[in-house]
């Protein structure tokens, strides 16, 4: 089986967002737009700078994601969303998507479809390995996500990004998680981020 991994970006703080997350400032009050212009800079105004780490985030053979992550609707769907990135997202694999309200699989250009499921994270994990085969498994976020992921031993690699600020408050990477071992396999700094990659002991 692939390793099952994530990769997220947070503040040196430890925070993925911010409070207060709206359609408009889907980050919340995260010392800036509300868009993670300070969160994300290593990837969209120092690309140049991380071509390995940006590459890496979107090369795993199927993904899952928080439904906060997907998008801003909440409850029953009530509106057509297909996530923040158009109609052909990056992912170019199979995305599971948590969620507690029940919908039809969606199909986008490039590769990419949306499965959404209501029974649970290892629903999720089962249906993405299948999906992945052999290839790895991306938990992708949101903290909420990972964090349950985590507390049920069910990720075996974190790479985290690291951005130098600050936000205080928000979903925070490792809330409620019990005691981890880490054991750190890599570490390299750049302008805006610093990434560290841990294995997670069993």
């Amino acid at each position: 089986m692939g390793k099952v991994i994530c990769g997220i970006t947070i503040s040196a703080d430890g925070y993925a967002a911010g409070p207060n997350q709206t359609e408009e400032r889907p980050f919340g009050d995260d010392g800036g737009n509300g868009r993670g212009e300070g969160l994300h800079a290593w990837m969209f105004a120092t690309p140049e700078e991380n071509p390995a780490e940006i590459a890496q985030m979107t090369a795993a053979k199927a993904f899952i994601m928080g439904r906060n992550m997907f998008g801003p609707v909440r409850g029953p769907w009530d509106r057509e969303w297909n996530g923040w990135w158009g109609d052909n997202p990056p992912y170019h694999a199979p995305v599971f998507v948590l969620t507690h309200h029940a919908r039809e699989t969606v199909r986008m250009d490039g590769g990419t479809t949306y499965t959404f499921v209501t029974d649970g994270i290892e629903s999720a994990l089962a249906q993405a390995r299948e999906a992945a085969g052999d290839g790895e498994i991306a938990v992708m976020g949101g903290a909420t996500t990972v964090n349950q992921y985590l507390a049920a031993g069910l990720i075996d690699e974190l790479r985290l990004h690291i951005a130098p600020i600050t936000i205080g408050a928000g979903s925070r990477l490792f809330e409620g998680v019990p005691p981890l071992k880490l054991e750190q396999v890599s570490v390299r700094g750049a302008t805006a981020v610093t990434h560290v990659t841990y294995r997670v002991l069993k």
